[in-house]
């Protein structure tokens, strides 16, 4: 009770302050606050990259403030690898490398001994890289890494241990054509990639094919120091986890070095497609074609375009008219992505009632073409790049994103001072070079336009404006319908 009245009594003091801030300071609209210049200086990678003695690299970010240390191997393993008729291999092996035990400890005992250290050891694998994490007391770095390296080293798949992987697995197969989103994903990039690793979906076969000699042959090519990468920050003496990390090293034999993912051979045929998922009272769509690499000369031009079109939330235009103006959506974006080895992707989606798709695809595609068509503001263009340029310190916020991010770059091969004339490239952005990158790399004629839903509903338009429906809108295109496949095949039938 007494603390409940001195919590009171504080209360009616803090309210009771009066006001510092003089009447005339206060601003009539936020757009009339002014802030001093953001002073900051991004880390030098060069600082914090280090070459082992087998020639490994890793980037060591120190910082004492926790007893903590976080070791990442980034592996230069992906799906990518995988053959075709063993499709989930790579992810089956990185998955079972944490839960499959090894020769010294059983999957029951090495989970035992890393509660035991209250590590987290954690393994993920993506189309182009895998991941291995150790998270751990710096008082526990030594068995933490003892635990690291042995399934690293000596992993043992067990039997058991695969076929529950195996079991999970195919459950979530039969899951796969459950939601829209998934089957966006999967179409979306099957329509813009055609046949590529990018592209490829694991089947009932290629995952009960796996066994423990294809872990075992495949982990004895791959996975060994020749692609490793490490990023490793927190509270450690760099001189002393360097000599920890190649001793444990030492001996290891190498294998294959593994090569780039290689690029689609692949041109997408423009049009509109349609799946058909009639248990669905909104139409997921998704517009767009193929982007650019990383590299190029316009890559700042182009993002601080996107930004303007649909990539800055609610300052963004497919925002404001899709969202704000017509209510049409939740949400409304776009996204133009640099490929680390290949083009990535143009693609602008939102999510809309069955009836109202057509009407908020036709916006969209307006949006598309002012930007082809007029210049944007000054003001716009302020907006985006002040944003860029204020967040820019987010890609540096803790040692740990430190490390990993400078581990990526490593990775994909990104030049050395790329975050140093980050910001500086940003500013040197104009109005015209907006115009410029716009009427160039946004190609109305190439787009592919993805809608997954009812179709029956969303071929109706909307009733109150009959003017938009997608036949009308695209009479003189074919709409192409795509069958759901097995989901466990993956097998198309037009049935």
């Amino acid at each position: 009770m007494r603390r409940m009245v001195s919590l009171i009594v504080l209360m009616m003091c803090c309210f009771s302050v009066p006001c510092l801030v003089a009447e005339d300071d206060i601003v009539v609209h936020p757009n009339h606050l002014s802030f001093s210049p953001l002073e900051y200086d991004p880390p030098h990678a060069s600082v914090h990259r280090h070459t082992l003695k087998n020639g490994v690299v890793g980037f060591f970010v120190e910082d004492h403030d926790l007893p903590l240390i976080n070791v990442r191997l980034v592996l230069k393993i992906g799906s990518y690898l995988d053959p075709l008729d063993k499709l989930g291999l790579i992810d089956c092996v990185v998955s079972l490398l944490r839960s499959g035990g090894t020769a010294r400890w059983t999957a029951e005992a090495f989970d035992e001994e890393a509660d035991f250290l209250a590590a987290n050891i954690l393994t993920s694998a993506s189309l182009i890289s895998s991941n291995v994490t150790l998270n751990v007391q710096t008082k526990d770095l030594d068995r933490g890494l003892d635990l690291l390296f042995e399934m690293l080293k000596n992993p043992a798949f067990e039997k058991n241990r695969l076929n529950l992987y195996k079991s999970r697995v195919l459950q979530n197969l039969q899951r796969r054509n459950d939601r829209t989103d998934s089957i966006e994903r999967r179409e979306w990039v099957r329509l813009l990639r055609g046949e590529h690793p990018s592209s490829a979906q694991v089947t009932r076969a290629t995952i009960e094919s796996l066994s423990v000699e294809d872990l075992i042959t495949t982990h004895r090519s791959y996975f060994h120091p020749e692609n490793f990468i490490f990023a490793i920050s927190g509270d450690f003496d760099t001189d002393e986890i360097k000599l920890e990390l190649e001793q444990r090293m030492e001996n290891w034999e190498i294998g294959v070095a593994t090569q780039p993912i290689s690029p689609p051979n692949y041109c997408p045929f423009p049009g509109i497609y349609m799946v058909n998922k009639p248990d669905v009272n909104q139409g997921r769509v998704s517009i767009g074609h193929l982007g650019i690499k990383h590299g190029n000369p316009d890559e700042f031009a182009i993002d601080l375009m996107n930004d303007i079109l649909g990539g800055s939330g609610f300052t963004s235009r497919l925002m404001n008219r899709v969202r704000s103006d017509e209510g049409l959506a939740y949400s409304a974006a776009s996204s133009f992505s640099a490929g680390a080895y290949y083009q990535g992707t143009f693609r602008a989606a939102f999510q809309s009632k069955s009836r109202t798709c057509a009407q908020a695809i036709q916006i969209v595609l307006d949006e598309i073409e002012r930007m082809r068509s007029e210049k944007v503001s000054p003001s716009e263009l302020e907006t985006v790049r002040n944003n860029a340029v204020e967040v820019f310190p987010r890609f540096f916020a803790s040692a740990r994103i430190v490390a990993r991010t400078f581990a990526m770059d490593q990775l994909i091969g990104r030049e050395s001072d790329y975050w140093l004339t980050y910001r500086d490239r940003l500013k040197e952005v104009t109005v015209e070079d907006i115009f410029r990158v716009a009427k160039k790399y946004l190609q109305p004629d190439q787009l592919v336009i993805l809608v997954i839903g009812n179709v029956e509903e969303i071929l109706k338009g909307n009733p109150d404006k009959p003017e938009y429906s997608l036949e009308k809108l695209f009479s003189t295109t074919e709409i192409r319908k795509i069958p759901l496949p097995d989901p466990e095949t993956m097998v198309y039938s037009e049935k």
